[in-house]
């Protein structure tokens, strides 16, 4: 079972979309019995998005739970940047303007790592950056898991799918600050326009701006988090990378290995391969779409699943997306250090 893919295409129509999510989920044997606690780990969208998937397809997910007899329920973490997940009472509120309520799911929605961000656990890694990776403690509490990805693209990683979901969406936010950690903001002068919008969405502070003057980031106060290169209105500002340009990706794939081995024998991933734009739904606006509407994959891995979306849509639409971003990186690591299938 732990190699088989289930795949459904779609056009770009609600009811297209949700008819192949349908017809996945009746092809997809769950792993759980019973009274299982079964956490659907999924994305809600960040203030201001308007490419995060509908919270109809994590209702259908619930349904197909609870008709197996599971106690289904919706979950995400808290995040590094400022923005309306930051904190956990912010980030139900969140969820709760984009639709995803416990009256309209028919399940509790909750945060991971709880409300205050400090309800987490150290799991063993032992790997080349992280000897332990940090989590919610969801990930130990829960009986078993849907990873439920939108796939798209990501301005540090090119594109996102389950092995993010799983890594940064489970993380905790001193495990997103490590993995966020090389990359700093370099401001090109000829495209900046002394707006501000860098100092206002800074988190901690490391962006200033005077009068008439330039930005200056302090880099000790950087965590990382790339919010202000990604929300910089005339695109002035690109990732300065602290180390080589592929940690990042192996940073990622590390976390998510870490998890997948609590999860892997209690889990399905489920990659929804449409609305498929160049950003991920982290960050405010409407992103350019990158691709055409394929349909769901749903398997029992999520290398497995991200590189079945990747051999359905192509590299062409990440590499232009974001150019020189080693995405292949991520499928090379995890077979490296035994996160394959």
């Amino acid at each position: 079972m732990k190699k088989t893919i289930q795949f459904q295409e779609c056009s770009a129509t609600d009811e297209s979309r949700l008819m192949a999510l349908q017809t996945v989920l009746e092809k997809t044997k769950k792993p759980f019995k019973s009274g299982d606690s079964i956490g659907i780990k999924l994305h809600w969208g960040e203030i201001g998005n308007k490419n995060y998937l509908s919270p109809v397809y994590a209702r259908e997910i619930v349904k197909w739970l609870q008709a197996g007899g599971t106690k289904p329920f919706i979950v995400d973490t808290t995040v590094l940047y400022s923005g309306g997940r930051r904190d956990g009472r912010e980030s139900l509120n969140t969820a709760a303007k984009h639709g995803f309520t416990e009256e309209y799911l028919g399940c509790e929605v909750i945060i991971g790592d709880g409300l205050d961000g400090k309800n987490i656990i150290d799991l063993p890694a032992g790997f080349k950056h992280f000897p332990t990776v940090q989590t919610g403690k969801v990930v130990q509490d829960a009986d078993g898991f849907v990873i439920f990805s939108h796939f798209k693209g990501h301005m540090e990683a090119a594109f996102g799918g389950s092995i993010k979901n799983m890594s940064m969406g489970f993380a905790s936010r001193a495990q997103k600050q490590r993995m966020h950690a090389d990359a700093k903001p370099k401001l090109i002068q000829a495209k900046c326009i002394k707006c501000g919008e860098c100092a206002d969405v800074c988190p901690t502070g490391a962006a200033t701006i005077t009068e008439n003057n330039f930005p200056v980031y302090d880099l000790l106060k950087c965590i990382g988090c790339a919010q202000c290169i990604a929300l910089c209105p005339e695109t002035a500002l690109k990732i300065r990378w602290d180390t080589d340009i592929k940690v990042f990706q192996e940073k990622l794939v590390e976390t998510a290995a870490a998890v997948w081995r609590v999860i892997q024998d209690k889990t399905v991933v489920i990659n929804a391969v449409i609305e498929i734009v160049a950003e991920c739904d982290c960050l405010p606006g409407k992103h350019q779409k990158i691709a055409e509407d394929k349909g769901f994959i749903s398997a029992y891995h999520p290398v497995l699943a991200d590189a079945e979306a990747i051999k359905l849509i192509g590299g062409a639409p990440f590499d232009q997306a974001h150019q020189h971003i080693p995405w292949q990186r991520q499928f090379e690591y995890a077979k490296e250090i035994g996160f394959c299938m």
